[in-house]
């Protein structure tokens, strides 16, 4: 969370605007709307979960948030909405909030996280047990992120990632720090059964086999996606019209053999 809360920081920095009336929807830690408190600015924290909020706070649910159309400025999201049933319409749902030339800005874990931990854990159940069941829920992929933003509405999308690789000296390290994170499996049509203790050795075992280091630590990848949009407004930038170029592209490119 400190990671992304320093990114939340230099992104929210180069926007250049006041943003008088802040909400952060669902972020599980404060130090995001922490980032966002300055003097004259309402900064309004809403999840799903109490426990540990202080100042302007509601628990409410992150896809159908009990606020007013237009009712802020910039909405903001860290680490949370990889949790939603349903991720258009929780965007759907933010466009509603944004005020006209409103900011939204999100980070959420992406496709290819864990996928380590994911090949291990198919592996080990059907050598084990003959098949495979979800152990590890999908992520939002940036390919198809683009597109969500516009069709919740939302003008001069932006999608882009951020990988990194944590070591650990275990993989049930690993799987501690998801639980601690309440990151485990949330998935409702989802394994029936408990993971079995000799699908979870061997899972381990695959994993430092195929993906341990020299020093013997072992990796997981994670992907931080970002996305961004603004409530359309008169005043931004919008697409010249098809066939509207006066120079080709090849000129632009730097072929000057080609003329209008």
């Amino acid at each position: 969370m400190a990671r992304v809360a320093e990114d939340f920081a230099f992104r929210l920095s180069t926007a250049q605007r006041a943003f008088p009336r802040a909400l952060d929807l669902g972020s599980p830690q404060r130090a995001v709307a922490d980032i966002l408190a300055s003097p004259g600015r309402l900064v309004v924290r809403a999840a799903p979960f109490a426990g540990g909020f202080s100042g302007e706070n509601l628990v409410a649910d992150e896809e159908l948030p009990p606020f007013a159309p237009e009712s802020f400025d910039l909405v903001v999201s860290a680490l949370n909405l990889q949790f939603v049933n349903d991720l258009p319409g929780a965007l759907a749902q933010i466009r509603r909030l944004l005020a006209p030339d409103g900011l939204f800005l999100a980070a959420m874990v992406g496709g290819q996280s864990l996928r380590e931990l994911r090949i291990c854990l198919t592996l080990a159940q059907e050598e084990i047990e003959g098949g495979a069941s979800p152990r590890v829920a999908p992520f939002a992929d940036l390919r198809d992120l683009g597109g969500l933003l516009q069709r919740a509405g939302l003008a001069l999308p932006v999608a882009d990632v951020d990988a990194f690789t944590v070591r650990y000296a275990h993989a049930l390290d690993l799987m501690r720090d998801l639980r601690a994170m309440g990151a485990t499996n949330a998935l409702i049509a989802g394994a029936r059964r408990p993971l079995r203790r000799d699908v979870l050795l061997r899972a381990c075992a695959l994993y430092q086999e195929n993906f341990a280091d020299d020093d013997g630590r072992i990796r997981a990848r994670f992907e931080i996606i970002w996305a961004s949009g603004w409530a359309p407004h008169e005043s931004q930038q919008k697409p010249l019209a098809p066939g509207s170029a006066k120079v080709r592209l090849s000129a632009a490119l730097g072929d000057k053999s080609e003329s209008l």
